[in-house]
C-alpha cells in the first residue's frame, strides 16, 4: 500500500473517531524507552489535532522496584501483585506521581502537547477501598476502585488538555493506596464512556499456545484464554482489564506492543499491530 492509500484509509478512521475519547495505558516497562515515549507523545498530539481526545494512565513497576532497592527494601510479590506496606507506599507514590508522571507530562509538552499531570487522588478521581482478595492475602496498601469521579478528567479534556494520571487512590482512612494500572485504566475508560481502551506493553499482544499473535478476539474467546492458561503472567491482568471494560460499555480494547507510532498504526489502519478485543466479532478497526 502506497503512502496516499494509507492516508486515505486513515481519513476514514479519523472521521469515525473524531470527538471520541481513548484511554491509553502505558506500562512501566514502556517508560524506560525514551525513543518510544517520544513516539507515543507525537501520536497523542496527532490524535488531539484530529479531534480525538486522549487520557493516559501509566504504571511504573520497574522503577518502583529499583527505588525500593535503593532504599534498602526488597520488592515482594504475591501472584503478581506488589506487597505494599506503609514505607513501600511512600516510595510508590514518590516514583509514580513525583517522578514518572512529571517526566511523561514534560515529554509530551516538549513536542508542543498540552499534557497535565494528575494522580488518582486529584479531585478524588479514584476513591478506593483496601483490596479484598479471595485468597485472604493481605497485600497492605493495595486498593480496589470503589468509585470514579471523572469530572476532573472531563474538565481537563474540555479545556484542551491531555490528562496524564498515576494510579494512586485515596481510601476512607485518608491513606494512599496503590492501584493496578490496567484496572485503573479500564475503570476510567468506563466512567468516561471511552470508545477505546489501548494498553501499550512490551509484548506483541495476546499470543496463542504456539506464541503467534492473535489479531482479534471476542470477550468470550478472551475469557477462554485465561481459563485454559493460554495466557499467563502479566498478560492476565491486561486481558482481564480489557474484558471488564468491554462488559461495562467500552466498544473496543487493544493490547499493543509499544513501538514507534504503534498507537496510530493500531487505530488508523485496517491491519493494526496488536490484538483487538470486542464483545462480538466485527470487521474494521
Amino acid at each position: 500500500m502506497n503512502t496516499s492509500e494509507v492516508l486515505i484509509n486513515a481519513l476514514e478512521y479519523i472521521r469515525k473517531f473524531s470527538g471520541q475519547i481513548f484511554v491509553i495505558k502505558l506500562g512501566g516497562e514502556v517508560m524506560l524507552d525514551k525513543e518510544v515515549l517520544d513516539s507515543v507523545a507525537q501520536d497523542l498530539i496527532f490524535l488531539d489535532l484530529v479531534g480525538i481526545k486522549t487520557v493516559v494512565v501509566h504504571g511504573g513497576g520497574v522503577e518502583i522496584s529499583d527505588a525500593m532497592t535503593k532504599f534498602g527494601k526488597k520488592p515482594e510479590f504475591i501472584k503478581g501483585l506488589r506487597v505494599t506496606d506503609k514505607e513501600t507506599m511512600d516510595i510508590v507514590e514518590m516514583v509514580l506521581t513525583g517522578k514518572i508522571n512529571t517526566e511523561l507530562v514534560s515529554r509530551i509538552n516538549k513536542h508542543d502537547g498540552n499534557a497535565v499531570g494528575l494522580s488518582g487522588k486529584s479531585g478524588n478521581l479514584f476513591a478506593v477501598i483496601k483490596q479484598k482478595n479471595k485468597d485472604k492475602i493481605d497485600l497492605g496498601y493495595v486498593g480496589d476502585i470503589k468509585k470514579v469521579n471523572s469530572k476532573i478528567v472531563t474538565t481537563q479534556l474540555d479545556s484542551g488538555y491531555t490528562p496524564v494520571i498515576s494510579p494512586i487512590g485515596c481510601g476512607p482512612d485518608s491513606c494512599s493506596y496503590n492501584i493496578n494500572a490496567d484496572t485503573a485504566a479500564a475503570e476510567l475508560a468506563v466512567a468516561l464512556k471511552a470508545s477505546k481502551l489501548i494498553i501499550l506493553t512490551n509484548v506483541e499482544g495476546v499470543l496463542d499456545k504456539e506464541k503467534k499473535l492473535i489479531k482479534r478476539l471476542t470477550v468470550a474467546e478472551a475469557k477462554k484464554l485465561t481459563q485454559d492458561e493460554t495466557v499467563s503472567g502479566g498478560m492476565i491482568p491486561k486481558l482481564t482489564a480489557c474484558i471488564q471494560a468491554l462488559e461495562k460499555g467500552v466498544e473496543r480494547a487493544h493490547i499493543v506492543k509499544a513501538s514507534k507510532h504503534a498507537v496510530l498504526e493500531e487505530i488508523l489502519t485496517t491491519t493494526g499491530t496488536g490484538t483487538m478485543i470486542t464483545k462480538q466479532k466485527v470487521t474494521g478497526g
